[in-house]
């Protein structure tokens, strides 16, 4: 059993829950955002959005791993300093 967090755009909710169900179908204990600003529409400020990386960079550390959803191999700006910030 694995501590993973899923990392990826928040343009792929539904990606985001599909590897979520395999992963915790397969025992591991599945990390993930708390919402999804750009599938469901929700603004945010420049500071909550400052805020919610600093949380996500958390979950990242908590976690023995992490998970990148890259529908089409899209990985953006976020995502990219994740994976340099496991690094």
């Amino acid at each position: 059993m694995k501590v993973i967090t899923l990392c990826g755009s928040t343009k792929f909710k539904k990606q985001f829950e599909e590897v979520n169900a395999k992963l915790t179908i397969q025992g591991h204990v599945v990390i993930s955002l708390g919402f999804f600003e750009q599938s469901e529409g929700i603004e945010i400020t420049p500071e909550q959005e400052a805020l919610f990386e600093l949380i996500h960079y958390k979950k990242i550390d908590l976690a023995d791993e992490i998970f990148v959803i890259d529908v089409n191999k899209y990985i953006g700006e976020s995502t990219r300093k994740e994976i340099v910030y496991i690094a």
